[in-house]
């Protein structure tokens, strides 16, 4: 054969790479291609959302409803500090349910519902104030609880409340810092 044949089949092209049924893998999808930080924040407010809701409810599904049952001591609205801690995870819970469709609506649809630089400093803000609201009222609800005589069926759902309340503050704790440390990581850069 000649040079010239020889030089025809060995010319220099560029080789493409051949397609690979695993050129396609898991990262490229739309679930998992999500930073994770987000992801843990969307676990972390739907914790949020139900140990607050929990807490609240176990408080006000143990109002006794027939009326030969009715005084005033069985009744966590009779206590200004159970009466706190109600509302308070109360608000705790709205405002997890209003993160949580915010995150949702983050993953969905590409961070469109409130621009990032508004949602950091608000997130940074109400998970300082939620935390601390939180906290203040497993406090005061404390007391309140050792105050009451034991056996009281308003007492173990105050107890169970108060435990809600209190890992509910935990997770808006580390939602806190997650929200902090994206807060920071704006301002640095």
């Amino acid at each position: 054969m000649s040079n010239a044949t020889v030089s025809a089949y060995t010319s220099p092209q560029p080789r493409l790479p051949t397609p690979s049924p695993y050129s396609t893998s898991i990262a490229s999808t739309r679930w998992s291609s999500r930073p994770p930080i987000q992801v843990i924040n969307l676990v972390l407010r739907f914790l949020a959302l139900v140990l607050a809701f929990g807490s609240a409810l176990s408080l006000a599904a143990i109002s006794p409803r027939n009326s030969k049952l009715k005084n005033q001591s069985s009744r966590f609205c009779s206590y200004p500090g159970l009466l706190y801690c109600f509302s308070v995870n109360i608000l705790s819970f709205l405002y997890a349910a209003y993160q949580l469709f915010k995150c949702i609506c983050d993953i969905s649809h590409r961070g469109i519902f409130i621009s990032d630089m508004i949602s950091d400093h608000i997130s940074f803000i109400f998970d300082q104030l939620a935390g601390y609201l939180l906290i203040s009222s497993s406090s005061v609800a404390v007391p309140v609880i050792q105050q009451m005589e034991n056996g009281n069926s308003l007492k173990k759902a105050a107890i169970v409340s108060i435990s809600m309340s209190f890992a509910s503050f935990l997770i808006i704790a580390a939602n806190a810092l997650l929200s902090g440390y994206k807060f920071c990581k704006r301002i640095i850069w």
